[in-house]
């Protein structure tokens, strides 16, 4: 009885990989390597018998991986943002949280292979095994289907996000509109706040950039120094789509 129990277990997690193969919309030419990457060190070492590997060395490339499609995607998305800046973008894009969340947008943790203990202790939904397993699927990509399909798979599960600002805390677009000014030798910037708004512990601020006089961008926010973060931006996007429609 234990044993059809085991059996219809495998079948279950046999069938979840080849849903989650479809839903990706890759299919693995090496079934092992993506088994391996949500096999979880604690499942390992309760199946001895079997030959089973961990996914801590996918873990390692799916790192590497991460680090250089991501690079490869700021450095031609932002051309005007310095070393220090990307750097510092990329950090909060393959930090723990960001992962994780990455991880849950593809309910990644169904698929995990756990022992029985960490199971118990909710190991499906710890925020370090998922981060983890999230890099090892990258390693398992890379090796499987090559840098193609990792960039592929990133268009739609992390690519998406910066594009919608999700990290933009992390970015400095006053220090971005200054280099472009001095670059360009096109003069001074100020910044004016226009008025203020709601209640003392509600408020919001309206910021003017201007270069020369002449407005380049307005934006909000909860402070003053994030409503001129907003108006740099919109400045930054002004003056790209002017350069690409001169040119």
């Amino acid at each position: 009885m234990q044993k059809n129990g085991k059996k219809r277990r495998a079948s279950i997690k046999e069938t979840k990989f080849k849903e989650f193969q479809e839903k990706i919309g890759f299919a693995f030419h090496d079934e092992n390597l993506l088994r391996q990457a949500f096999t979880h060190s604690s499942y390992v070492n309760e199946h001895r018998r079997k030959p089973y590997e961990d996914n801590e060395r996918l873990e390692f490339l799916g790192d590497a991986v991460l680090e250089l499609t991501i690079s490869k995607f700021l450095y031609k998305k932002y051309p005007m943002m310095s070393e220090g800046e990307l750097t510092k973008l990329r950090a909060s894009i393959v930090c723990e949280p960001s992962l994780v969340e990455f991880a849950h947008d593809m309910s990644f943790g169904e698929l995990v292979l756990l022992g029985k203990g960490e199971e118990m202790t909710g190991g499906r939904e710890r925020p370090a095994l998922l981060a983890d397993v999230f890099e090892a699927f990258i390693g398992a990509l890379y090796l499987d289907l090559g840098l193609e399909a990792v960039v592929s798979f990133l268009e739609r599960v992390v690519f998406p996000k910066i594009n919608e600002g999700a990290f933009s805390h992390m970015m400095d677009y006053k220090s971005q509109l200054q280099e472009l000014i001095q670059r360009d030798g096109s003069g001074i910037v100020e910044y004016k706040i226009l008025q203020e708004t709601g209640p003392a512990h509600n408020r919001e601020f309206q910021s003017r950039v201007s270069l020369n006089g002449q407005e380049l961008g307005t934006g909000t926010g909860r402070s003053k120094k994030e409503a001129e973060q907003r108006a740099a931006q919109k400045a930054l996007q002004a003056l790209r789509e002017n350069k690409q429609h001169d040119s």
